[in-house]
């Protein structure tokens, strides 16, 4: 999937006006993601994905695994995505979108190494790939 491909998919999935905001959703759960990640989960999380799109996840190494829970996640995507308090449920949506996304791309032993790295309450984050998973 190359990058105009990769931001369609979001836009289509997500109901986005624009691939800008499909780029700043995308942008705002990838580097929220890698901020939570270890720094060679991220590496590999971001190997197949377009590289317009896997720096996000790597662009700021000092900053990555650390320790905050998914609510947490979802008020920096909220944040990212210059959305509002009351946007919480679209932004925690973005996030599985764009990890839907994500899990088209990347080989599935990749997807279990990143479910693997996070903590339970995470889980909701990977709620769309199992679901597409289970169709399919």
């Amino acid at each position: 999937m190359d990058f105009d491909q990769f931001l369609g998919q979001v836009q289509n999935r997500a109901r986005l006006a624009s691939s800008g905001e499909a780029l700043r959703t995308a942008r705002a759960v990838l580097t929220t993601l890698g901020e939570r990640l270890p720094e060679g989960e991220a590496t590999d999380l971001a190997g197949p994905l377009p590289m317009e799109i896997d720096r996000f996840l790597t662009e700021e190494p000092e900053s990555h695994a650390q320790r905050f829970g998914f609510d947490e996640f979802v008020a920096r995507v909220v944040e990212r995505e210059r959305m509002s308090e009351d946007d919480r449920a679209d932004a925690a949506y973005h996030a599985q979108l764009v990890v839907d996304v994500v899990s088209d791309v990347a080989p599935p032993g990749e997807m279990e190494d990143v479910r693997a790295s996070l903590p339970e309450e995470y889980d909701r984050l990977f709620e769309l790939a199992e679901a597409d998973e289970d169709a399919g």
